[in-house]
């Protein structure tokens, strides 16, 4: 492989970590604050896409507005999602919060083979983001580059509102001890509203971005996306935001690397994410980032 196609895989590969990064941070927001593994959260990245689709196709808004409307109407599900499902199973036993999840993913799923169609549509790729643009020798589409600056600005925007204002404050407490955090006056029902419309505005960025990069969606689009999401973070250390970053970066290069180098393993890029997710549980359950919590009886 010459220089010019490791750079040209190595683009691939940072990009495609991008959409999994965006999708990890909801996984470990949530599960920062509740311990919870919201398995719906890749069905809300699908949402997001078919907000964004309709925004566009049916209401013909600029391809901009249906995306910033989608981003919005997703978030609005995420806490409907946690009002109905998650918030009366709040103080069950978490394999009933664990069960509700995965209900919830069903149900997304099935929702969207009813409303929307099994068959697959095509999603518009705006002009900007199709141009083919050459640099010393590589050649990759502009997505390449703009799917990971907006990854890196939205990342920059979460991390500035969980470190820098009173609901990021409210959030981390939280995180530390809910009841604690009750008792001291914080509407802790707020907070964890706030969390769940945050991550599932990043789901829905991821979902619209991964449609602009593989431009067809389907109801079930956000079940791979989501589970490679959930190894990113567990690889980075689930409940920390830098962290499922980087295992996000991380997992996309050494998948697409893998398929590079090793075209004959290509039908088995699935099968390396979920054997990286054992190797982590094997022998650094806390991820590259994460901190040992200790689990409350």
């Amino acid at each position: 492989m010459s220089f010019g196609e490791f750079m040209q895989q190595l683009v691939n590969g940072i990009s495609l970590g991008s959409l999994y990064a965006l999708v990890a941070i909801g996984y470990t927001m949530v599960y920062g604050i509740l311990r919870l593994i919201n398995f719906a959260h890749g069905d809300i990245m699908m949402l997001g896409a078919y907000f964004a689709f309709f925004g566009y196709a049916v209401f013909v808004l600029p391809w901009w507005l249906s995306f910033i409307i989608a981003i919005v109407l997703t978030s609005l599900v995420g806490i409907l999602i946690d009002k109905v499902a998650y918030k009366p199973v709040r103080k069950a036993p978490r394999i009933s919060a664990l069960m509700t999840a995965i209900g919830v993913s069903f149900f997304l799923e099935n929702f969207g083979l009813v409303v929307f169609g099994g068959v697959p549509r095509g999603f518009h790729r705006p002009d900007m983001f199709g141009k083919l643009i050459t640099v010393g020798g590589v050649r990759f589409v502009s997505y390449s580059i703009y799917i990971p600056l907006f990854t890196a600005i939205f990342l920059l925007l979460l991390l500035f509102l969980v470190y820098k204002t009173k609901i990021g404050m409210a959030m981390r407490a939280v995180s530390k001890d809910m009841e604690t955090t009750r008792l001291m006056g914080i509407d802790v029902d707020f907070v964890i509203s706030v969390t769940f419309a945050v991550g599932s505005a990043l789901a829905a960025a991821g979902g619209i971005m991964w449609a602009i990069k593989f431009p067809q969606i389907n109801p079930l689009m956000g079940i791979m996306p989501g589970l490679k999401a959930f190894i990113a973070a567990v690889f980075g250390g689930i409940g920390d935001i830098t962290g499922a970053m980087l295992g996000g970066f991380i997992l996309g290069v050494i998948e697409i690397m893998t398929v590079a180098f090793f075209p004959d393993f290509a039908g088995y890029r699935d099968a390396i994410a979920f054997s990286l997710l054992i190797i982590i549980l094997l022998f650094k359950p806390t991820g590259l980032m994460g901190e040992k919590i200790e689990e409350k009886v």
